[in-house]
Parts: structure tokens; sequence; C-alpha cells
């Protein structure tokens, strides 16, 4: 079975984000940045190339896969601001429909900029999926 590319690196996470461009997706970045790491408590840390995550869990499936991963985290891609929230979107409804401008997939929720969206209808939601993550994976 492979091994996750993505894992800890011992990259800056603030060096990785002084790199991002366009500029509102650094910004933005470093305001996430201070956000997550206000809400886990947790310094920020670079998993693979371009996740800046913070804390971790361990992971085993069904089928026998296992590893590591962060407890939440975000990556400023290009087009948009990606947040991994590993707890999905069912229970989030009544947020997200406040949160303002986003999309979601199955853990990822998708901002183009933080100037978009309500942010302290963003802190319930990272703090909700924190709650999640220390129940279904205490430390």
């Amino acid at each position: 079975m492979a091994d996750s590319k993505t894992k800890p690196t011992h990259i800056a996470p603030r060096d990785f984000l002084a790199a991002v461009r366009p500029s509102v997706r650094r910004d933005d970045g470093l305001m996430l940045l201070d956000l997550m790491e206000r809400l886990s408590g947790e310094a920020a840390a670079m998993w693979g190339p371009s996740i800046v995550g913070f804390g971790s869990y361990h992971y085993k499936y069904d089928s026998g896969r296992e590893g590591d991963m962060c407890r939440i985290g975000f990556s400023p891609r290009k087009a948009e601001l990606v947040l991994y929230l590993v707890d999905g979107f069912d229970g989030h409804a009544d947020l997200l429909a406040r949160l303002g401008k986003h999309r979601t997939g199955v853990s990822c929720l998708c901002i183009k900029k933080l100037a978009d969206v309500d942010m302290a209808v963003l802190d319930e939601i990272i703090s909700t999926s924190l709650a999640f993550m220390d129940v279904k994976y205490p430390r």
C-alpha cells in the first residue's frame, strides 16, 4: 500500500505564505493561519508542499489504509482558499447558509476571498470541526 504524500515538512508556514500570489490569497492565508492557530491551540506546520495544517491525528480506514494528517488546515491555491475540515458539511447547513460566497467538496470548503464571508460564521464552522475531531480522534 502506498504511503501518503502529505506529510509534515520543515518548511516554515509563514515563509511559504509570503511567496503566495496573488496578494489577496497571501494576506487571507496569513489571516487564516492566525485564526486556525488561535482556535486549535496548535502551531502551524506545512503538510506536503502546499497545506498549512494544525495538529495531527492518526486515521485507519476499514480497507486497512492508515496514516497521519492535520486536524484542520488550508491551502492558498491560485484560484481560491481551500479549507480542510474532516467532519464534512452535513451538519453545517445552517452555518453555510449564513457564511457568504463559498462552495464545498466532501471535506473542503472553498472560498475565493475572506472578504466574501462572515468571519464569525467561519470561526464557528472551524470550531465545530475541531470539536468533532476531539471526539472522533481524541488527542
